[in-house]
């Protein structure tokens, strides 16, 4: 199938460009003026002389054909490209930055979409005059929208992927996230369009010729050819014939060019990638040191998250407090739509659009011994953390990595983002960091594209990157998930590993109470949007203060119970939560003032603390 389409790339891209390459050839070939006149021969039939005939003026058809190649593809491209820049430019702008970059860079384009195309053309034509200058100018006018359309789709269907947070949580620059990780994704639909606007452009190009409002005779064009051809059409039909034909298979060409193109630039199509998205891998991974810092690295303050909805704003998130060490492993565990991965993003600055920190702090202490509350700390500021001193592994390396950059300038990136470097030096240390988190043969790896690796090795792939700057703190959001447990077993492993010889604070993210129980130094249980209970591991475990973590344990599979358990009900969603205790209308202890009295988050013992009434009963 690669070869297939490889030869077919090649065969169409012959084609073409021997269509360019005989336009742009012109003034070189033995061809008469296309502009001399010899009215006695008009309307000749072709001969040995004039292969193709003569015109209605004695003209050689030939000779205009050739040299009409060359104004219909210079209007055509010229104004292909210059639409396809500006309108790719404010469709990624606008999908990108939302709000009013995408009233200003989306919407007011579409006002240029109600006009009729030939209408506009004319419109343009008559104001500038005719000429094939102002043909580009009515024509990227007239297209440019296009791309802002297709660009704008493709940016938001892309805007949201994993791999997109992935850089942010890099701290790249919002123009490099466009110019190498969004924009090569969207490429293929663009190049489609780019196909359409050149076929477009060279029949419009022509209709304004045929109708005296393009380019100005006597200068050959394929559009003055048709209309010239029209009026003799019954004398001499080849006439008509010739330039018809010329138009329409470049049109052919160019699109079956551009169609050729999009299956072999995306890597996701198969294995017949190219280099073209390579670009420069980035920078140099540093060894320093950092000064000793506290103890206390990160704390978390009545940490609020809030949302707008239809119906009102509402709290996913509510008053949650944490803190972590330096070299400490925490836990946050709980079912699915407890807030775990939410909170995580928070730490981040990567919630997205629509939610916002409504009250609480994120104090971080940095490299300097400087303490930072990351909630009020400027994007620019945040973004010169995120993948140097915080970074985050994301629970599906399938989306979190581009599909269409190799796995070395992927993990070159996050060193690029942050350090200066050549391309070989980051290159050296982008395989180095592979075969540091156990993967054979890291120069091949590097080498490859996120679908040629297994998920295990996509998940290693996904860690060096996050840890190539060497971190303060890791957030992993699930990282063993739909690993089998050898794998799961060898990630963990890697990530132990890499804390203790780093002192890297890890926030870990899971369900799975066994991987916290081999992990962490300490586990925060969340329900609801609420950390529901807090302490070390061990005694957590070994004697639960809440109701939820009790019946959590009895329901994993790792339990030593003799007949495990399920918990009734489901998460309340946040907008409908109970008035009292939020785990109250699952859980089998609750009281009558359960269902009224809100529990407050108190400490139960030693390093541990409980929200529950009834904490006292638990154990």
């Amino acid at each position: 199938m690669a070869a297939r389409t490889t030869h077919r790339l090649t065969l169409s891209t012959a084609i073409v460009a021997g269509i360019i390459a005989v336009a742009l050839a012109a003034p070189l070939l033995p061809l008469p003026d296309p502009v001399k006149m010899d009215v006695p021969a008009r309307l000749a039939p072709p001969s040995w002389t004039h292969w193709l005939g003569q015109d209605e003026y004695g003209r050689d058809v030939l000779s205009r054909l050739v040299w009409g190649a060359r104004v219909s593809l210079a209007v055509a491209f010229l104004s292909a490209v210059f639409a396809g820049v500006i309108g790719t430019t404010l469709g990624l702008l606008g999908g990108y930055a939302r709000g009013l970059v995408e009233i200003l860079a989306v919407r007011s384009t579409e006002a240029i979409v109600c006009f009729p195309p030939i209408l506009l053309a004319l419109l343009v034509v008559t104001l500038m005059g005719p000429g094939a200058a102002t043909l580009v100018v009515a024509l990227t006018i007239l297209y440019a929208p296009g791309y802002t359309r297709v660009a704008f789709a493709a940016t938001l269907a892309t805007r949201g992927l994993d791999y997109v947070t992935a850089q942010e949580a890099l701290g790249a620059r919002p123009a490099r996230i466009l110019a190498r990780t969004i924009l090569p994704n969207v490429a293929p639909p663009l190049l489609v369009q780019f196909s359409l606007t050149v076929a477009a452009a060279m029949v419009l190009e022509s209709g304004l010729s045929f109708l005296g409002l393009g380019v100005v005779p006597p200068a050959p064009s394929w559009g003055l050819m048709i209309r010239g051809a029209r009026s003799t059409m019954e004398q001499a039909p080849w006439l008509l014939l010739w330039p018809c034909l010329a138009l329409a298979g470049t049109i052919l060409a160019f699109n079956l060019l551009c169609d050729r193109l999009r299956d072999v630039l995306d890597p996701r199509a198969g294995r017949s990638g190219t280099r073209w998205q390579e670009g420069v891998a980035a920078r140099l991974l540093t060894n320093t040191v950092s000064a000793p810092a506290p103890s206390s690295l990160l704390a978390v303050e009545a940490l609020t998250i809030e949302v707008d909805t239809p119906d009102g704003p509402v709290r996913p998130v509510r008053d949650v407090s944490l803190s972590l060490a330096a070299g400490e492993t925490l836990a946050l565990v709980g079912e699915s739509g407890s807030g775990k991965t939410l909170s995580g993003l928070a730490l981040l600055g990567l919630l997205p659009a629509s939610m916002r920190i409504v009250n609480g702090r994120v104090l971080f202490v940095d490299r300097t011994g400087r303490q930072l509350d990351l909630a009020q700390l400027p994007e620019s500021d945040m973004r010169r953390l995120r993948g140097d001193q915080i970074a985050m592994v994301f629970q599906d390396p399938g989306s979190s990595l581009n599909p269409v950059h190799r796995v070395g300038n992927q993990v070159a990136e996050a060193i690029h983002a942050h350090r200066e470097a050549s391309r070989a030096e980051a290159a050296r240390s982008a395989e180095k960091l592979l075969k540091d988190v156990g993967l054979s043969d890291p120069r091949q790896r590097a080498r490859a594209y996120p679908h040629e690796l297994s998920g295990g090795q996509r998940q290693r792939a996904m860690i060096a990157t996050a840890v190539a700057n060497g971190p303060r703190l890791l957030v992993a959001d699930e990282p063993t998930t739909a690993l089998d447990v050898t794998i799961q077993a060898q990630i963990l492993d890697m990530l132990a590993a890499l804390k203790t010889r780093s002192g890297m604070g890890l926030i870990f993210i899971t369900h799975n109470l066994a991987v916290v129980s081999e992990v962490a130094d300490r586990v925060c249980v969340m329900y609801a949007g609420e950390i529901v209970e807090e302490g070390p591991v061990v005694e957590v475990f070994a004697q639960p203060r809440h109701p939820y973590t009790a019946a959590l344990l009895a329901s994993a599979p790792e339990s030593e119970s003799a007949q495990l358990s399920t918990i009734p009900g489901t998460v309340p969603p946040p907008h409908a939560l109970p008035a009292g205790c939020t785990f109250a209308p699952r859980c089998g202890r609750a009281m009558e003032g359960c269902q009224t009295v809100k529990p407050a988050f108190v400490e139960v013992g030693p390093g541990r603390a409980s929200r529950c009434l009834r904490w006292r009963e638990v154990a």
